[in-house]
């Protein structure tokens, strides 16, 4: 018979503790409740009732009386108010007239917990990154032809930029040489297609991508999103998954709303010192990057990131280029046998092919962002036989969706070539590129969506010239004769 000093520790542990039906029992006759949480879990996470955070994000939460739950930061941090504060609070207490809440008058003043329901996390497999299984330039052009019309060069360009990002990234700079990063900055009109593109892209790749929007971002310390919130967008894509992240793609979009303001008489915290806080993120470096939230406090963890890896994509459509690049080009010749006129330019639509730094330098763009953006191209405007091919031929084309949602009403949905032009017309006088498409059709398609439900023998929709220009309307086959729709 062994004594207690000489029993082992495993020995120890199974006297001291022994589980039975959720009970522990020890050997001194006292007994604790053992919280199993797969048998007590709802499905619900727990909140914090102070700073509204998840369990997801805090950490394990601390449970009060009268089912009021603080995480560790709130709790930490009203200790620390407490312990640094001069106030005696035995004296307090003892004050005549002065009351403490207890914690049933507590649960009564804070709001009440909303309850949310917990995400059911799906295995993610993750590849990992070969040169065997890295997609060629022209495979991911090919892919991109499937659902962005026009744009050549747009499309082999970040084509061959990502391609360079996947091997620099699975060699990791075998050897001497390395190889640098291919930072990206598109140029184009508004509609172009400049976000499609990357949205299109981010389907394709493995690696985490994340779209972030410039005109949020500010100077630490003003209201808005920090610079170091582009990563932290990514890192929430990869799941935070820091090496993962390490390796994904940004892309900013409004990049030329940071341009430096003119003649501004105020602290320009949203122009000039965004591009200086964003040289860093684009060169490569370690950041501190908030878990889950937009910007540094007390109450989100950080994380730190190299930025090393990451291939950063910028894109924006510089209202006012095209002026800058005329100004330029005009000045070249102004007199002489060789003068050039102000109008050769002004009706070109693809000016904004002949930018150069200098353009960019006089649009607001300080040298040393330039600087870091080695790859620069332009998307070209769209004309009208581009925007009849988006209406019909991309893989998720607008008409291949209404199709689609009248083929559900077992209708069929035909527009007629000369309503394809129509429609693309009335585009082009919007000066909105692509977006305006959406607009025209959802206007006209609204009075058939509403009135086609109502009767079950149509069976056919054609869509006229005579309807977009509102002089006749569609034509409507029934099933088995076709008359057209009076207006």
């Amino acid at each position: 018979m062994k004594s207690d000093k000489e029993l082992t520790i495993d020995e120890t542990d199974e006297k001291e503790a022994e589980v039975v039906d959720g009970v522990v029992e020890d050997k001194k006759d006292t007994h604790a409740t053992v919280s199993h949480e797969d048998d007590n879990d709802d499905g619900y996470e727990k909140f914090c009732m102070i700073c509204h955070r998840p369990e997801s994000v805090t950490g394990k939460m601390i449970e009060l009386p009268n089912n009021i739950t603080v995480c560790p930061d709130c709790m930490q941090k009203s200790f620390d108010t407490m312990m640094n504060s001069s106030m005696d609070f035995s004296k307090l207490m003892n004050t005549p007239g002065v009351q403490f809440l207890n914690m049933a008058d507590l649960e009564n003043m804070m709001p009440k917990q909303q309850k949310v329901k917990k995400k059911k996390e799906k295995p993610k497999e993750y590849k990992t990154l070969d040169l065997k299984n890295i997609p060629a330039p022209h495979k991911i052009k090919a892919r991109l032809d499937e659902y962005v019309v026009g744009q050549e060069y747009a499309k082999k360009a970040i084509s061959v930029a990502v391609y360079n990002h996947y091997k620099r990234v699975a060699t990791n700079t075998m050897d001497d040489i390395e190889i640098e990063k291919s930072n990206m900055l598109m140029i184009g009109p508004t509609g172009s297609g400049k976000t499609y593109l990357v949205k299109t892209l981010a389907k394709l790749l493995d690696v985490p991508l994340a779209i972030t929007d410039a005109t949020s971002l500010t100077e630490a310390g003003y209201i808005g999103d920090d610079i170091e919130s582009v990563v932290s967008k990514l890192l929430a894509a990869a799941d935070n998954d820091v090496e993962r992240a390490e390796n994904g793609i940004i892309f900013i979009d409004e990049i030329d709303k940071i341009a430096k303001k003119k003649n501004s008489s105020q602290r320009d915290v949203s122009g000039e010192s965004v591009q200086q806080g964003l040289l860093k993120l684009l060169e490569g470096s370690e950041v501190e990057v908030p878990v889950g939230a937009n910007s540094k406090n007390a109450m989100v963890p950080l994380t730190t990131v190299n930025t090393k890896n990451i291939l950063f994509i910028c894109g924006g459509a510089f209202p006012g280029l095209d002026e800058i690049i005329i100004e330029r080009l005009s000045h070249k010749t102004s007199i002489g046998f060789n003068a050039e006129l102000k109008d050769k330019y002004e009706h070109d639509k693809n000016i904004q092919d002949k930018v150069t730094v200098e353009d960019l330098r006089s649009f607001g763009l300080i040298p040393e962002f330039i600087g870091r953006l080695p790859i620069i191209f332009t998307l070209k405007g769209l004309d009208k036989d581009m925007l009849v091919k988006i209406l019909k031929e991309p893989k998720n084309a607008i008409l291949k969706q209404y199709k689609k949602l009248l083929a559900l009403d077992e209708v069929n949905l035909i527009f007629s070539d000369e309503s394809l032009e129509a429609i693309a017309e009335k585009a082009m006088k919007k000066d909105t590129g692509a977006r305006a498409l959406r607009a025209i059709i959802e206007e006209f398609m609204l009075d058939i969506m509403y009135e086609i439900p109502k009767d079950d023998s149509i069976g056919q929709v054609t869509i006229t010239k005579e309807y977009i220009e509102g002089t006749g309307g569609p034509i409507i086959e029934l099933r088995g004769q076709s008359t057209p729709l009076l207006q």
